[in-house]
């Protein structure tokens, strides 16, 4: 059944920019997948937000995609992946992807039994993220929770893209801070899906380490996915602090041209 011009999308959404990375996967590994975009850059960012508070606007959001008739949903987004993704799958029939933390890749490819998981705050101090690490077979090595929110906020406000210089020196300032307190880390999971852009940063402040995106893997977990035409549909959503036309000029600057609806923020 077709849908507002698209044939039984997959949906992915987060809170901005973030997810976009999730999107460009799909496009690379299912070129005939239609494809709904929801940045809720209204909500941004999801890491400050209560458990409570993150239920409530994922209930939201899955009724406004659940109009497309979606074939799956991703929610592109780790914080409420980890910490609600299952409270409230059971508010749709659509099959629901979550993002977690690479955490069994990390230690298989760790030397030093260090490993990091960095997130927005939300995720770092839940109890559902360390019971996700209880669940894994350490086998005595140690896990690193790191709030990184500061960094997602130089991704959503797009300064990684229009002051490099000052995009690196904060990078720089964090990854020292951060291994001056834990020396041994050498691979660190991009728990946030706006973390990724900001990997080519990490490299060059932190060259020994390794840095790991989880995109690949959760678009290999959708399987086929549903061939339609390989269109994109993007809805976005604004506030005074993140308007659309910031949106566009970073879509612009990173050489993406996709048209952008507006559409009301879900209701926290």
């Amino acid at each position: 059944m077709e849908s507002q011009g698209l044939h039984r999308p997959i949906a992915v959404f987060d809170a901005g920019i973030g997810s976009y990375a999730i999107v460009a996967e799909i496009q690379r590994r299912l070129p005939h997948q239609d494809v709904l975009y929801f940045a809720d850059r209204a909500s941004f960012p999801y890491g400050t937000k209560t458990p409570e508070t993150l239920a409530r606007i994922m209930t939201q959001t899955l009724r406004l995609l659940e109009t497309f008739e979606p074939s799956a949903i991703v929610m592109a987004s780790n914080a409420p992946s980890i910490t609600v993704l299952e409270e409230v799958r059971p508010m749709t029939r659509v099959p629901i992807f979550g993002v977690f933390p690479p955490l069994q890749e990390a230690l298989a490819s760790s030397t030093s039994h260090t490993v990091g998981i960095m997130g927005v705050e939300s995720l770092i101090e839940s109890e559902m993220l360390r019971a996700f690490v209880a669940r894994h077979d350490l086998k005595g090595a140690h896990v690193e929770r790191i709030n990184a929110s500061s960094m997602v906020e130089l991704v959503e406000s797009g300064r990684f893209l229009f002051d490099l210089q000052e995009t690196q020196q904060r990078v720089n300032d964090f990854t020292a801070a951060l291994f001056q307190r834990a020396p041994d880390i050498d691979v660190l999971t991009l728990s946030s899906t706006h973390l990724p852009w900001l990997k080519a940063f990490f490299e060059r402040a932190r060259p020994q380490c390794r840095f790991l995106d989880p995109a690949e893997s959760v678009v290999a977990g959708l399987g086929n996915g549903t061939p339609g035409h390989g269109r994109i549909r993007t809805l976005v959503t604004e506030d005074a602090r993140y308007s659309v036309s910031d949106f566009r000029r970073m879509l612009d600057r990173l050489g993406v041209a996709l048209t952008l609806e507006v559409v009301e923020a879900p209701s926290p």
